[in-house]
C-alpha cells in the first residue's frame, strides 16, 4: 500500500481502517480490471502504446 495514500488520513477505530484499507485494494489497486497487472505496470504499458501509435515525419 502506497505510504502517501495514508499520509492525512485519520482512523477513529480499526474497523474503519480496514474500511479504508479495503475499498484502496478493491478500487484503486484491483488487478482484475487492469488485466492482472499492478496499476504501476498498467501505466507504463499505456504510455508505451500511446508512444508507439505516435509517429512522427521528418521534414
Amino acid at each position: 500500500m502506497e505510504c502517501e495514500w495514508l499520509y492525512g488520513n485519520h482512523f477513529k477505530t480499526r474497523e474503519e481502517a480496514r474500511a479504508a484499507v479495503f475499498e484502496y485494494v478493491e478500487i484503486f489497486y484491483n488487478k482484475h480490471s487492469n488485466g492482472y497487472v499492478t496499476p504501476e505496470k498498467y501505466y507504463n504499458n499505456s504510455n508505451k502504446k500511446i508512444k508507439n501509435s505516435i509517429k512522427i515525419k521528418k521534414l
